[in-house]
């Protein structure tokens, strides 16, 4: 035992502190490698791009609107005189043609009737019996027994609008068959407020509140070169499109028609097959993510929506 206390051990002791010495030096001094390079960025966006192909496009445009009554309208005098009899009450429903008031004329003397021009209802009475009437005063606010269909749109549809015709399909849920008014017109308040009414044909019986829903033909075309609507800056009339050609950016200008808000057609600048960028550089697809490479094996991608 004393000859492995002095001699064996520490002989061990000194053999296995050397290797470990020799290790570190070989691993500090002379690696195996070289040291792998640096992982570079990789990312790459792909854009996306469509062929310019034949179809049909069929414009129409359905709103969700409301029947309401036509607003009331003020009846006024086309003699100068003396009322001298009412024959209405205010909130009493009037036919066309009934008498409202009767006024008396100085020169030459007369009775004249004041009769309804329209069935409706009598909103308010602004004179009473006795009193004197000139032309043009007012005598009654009449509202009238007509209806229409009003729905509110979009401003940025106005150009949808352009040129649309003077009649939609009308439908009613647990209403009517389904039928057409007329009149189709665009107003715009003075808030800026955009709406698309129509009138309600006077064999129709509605109600004022009822919801409706319009339908506006707005014209078809077939056979004709489409795009989808991402791929154009612009989309009244003249747009911009991105042609890409052997990787080359190309900016064109081209003319536009029919649109349902998903296609649009294109009447010039174009050619069947060529290939253009889907969407407008600058903005990303609304409803696909974008994907590119992590630059470690792996694709990260951005939620739908983000642009860069």
């Amino acid at each position: 035992m004393v000859v492995w206390r002095r001699w064996i051990f520490p002989i061990l002791l000194v053999v296995i502190l050397g290797a470990a010495a020799v290790a570190l030096v070989k691993i500090a001094f002379f690696p195996d490698a070289a040291p792998a390079a640096a992982l570079q960025p990789s990312a790459q966006i792909a854009d996306p791009v469509v062929a310019v192909e034949r179809g049909e496009v069929a414009n129409a445009l359905s709103l969700d609107g409301t029947i309401a009554r036509d607003a009331a309208y003020t009846v006024r005098s086309e003699i100068d005189g003396t009322v001298t009899a009412v024959h209405v009450g205010t909130g009493q429903s009037v036919a066309a043609g009934q008498k409202l008031f009767t006024i008396k004329q100085a020169d030459p003397v007369r009775n004249v009737d004041v009769v309804a021009p329209e069935a409706g209802d009598v909103a308010e009475l602004m004179v009473v019996k006795g009193q004197p009437a000139s032309i043009g005063g007012e005598l009654a606010e009449l509202t009238p027994a007509r209806y229409h269909v009003q729905a509110t749109v979009e401003p940025v549809q106005l150009y949808r609008l352009l040129g649309a015709p003077t009649e939609a399909a009308v439908t009613i849920q647990g209403g009517p068959a389904p039928f057409t008014c007329t009149g189709l017109h665009v107003e715009v308040a003075e808030d800026g407020t955009t709406t698309v009414t129509c009138a309600v044909p006077a064999d129709q019986v509605v109600f004022a509140g009822l919801q409706a829903q319009l339908d506006i033909d707005l014209g078809t075309v077939s056979d004709v070169l489409v795009v989808p609507t991402t791929a154009v800056k612009g989309g009244s009339g003249t747009g911009v499109v991105w042609i890409d050609a052997a990787g080359e950016l190309e900016e064109r200008s081209v003319e536009l028609g029919v649109s349902d808000g998903t296609i649009v057609e294109v009447t010039t600048g174009l050619e069947e097959g060529e290939q253009v960028r889907q969407y407008v550089p600058g903005i990303a697809a609304a409803t696909e993510p974008v994907c590119y490479d992590d630059g470690m094996g792996g694709e990260y991608c951005e939620p739908a929506g983000w642009s860069w």
